[in-house]
């Protein structure tokens, strides 16, 4: 099982992780919060102080088109966001 899904690369986990040494990631939905710190650190060779997890309900959405109203949602995911120890840092952009 892959439990580390991807790196969340936007503009508010950016300046967290530049800030307050915190990742975010997308990670599987059955994962706990020592096989995400174990993933993590096997992964990118940093030590994890702390690991904090969200569940992302799916969004909802409907369209109106010629053949009617068609309805449908996205899938739930799980995010993790993982504070590194001081001095750590994880380079997303070094294998690009």
């Amino acid at each position: 099982m892959n439990i580390l899904i991807k790196p969340i690369i936007t503009e508010k986990a950016t300046a967290d992780a530049e800030v307050n040494n915190r990742y975010g990631f997308v990670v599987s939905p059955k994962a706990n919060k020592v096989e995400i710190k174990k993933a993590v650190e096997a992964t990118y060779g940093v030590s994890v102080e702390k690991v904090r997890t969200m569940n992302v309900r799916p969004d909802r959405r409907t369209r109106y088109t010629k053949t009617g109203v068609q309805t449908g949602k996205t899938n739930a995911v799980k995010k993790a966001i993982v504070q590194v120890a001081e001095g750590d840092t994880i380079d997303f952009y070094n294998n690009l």
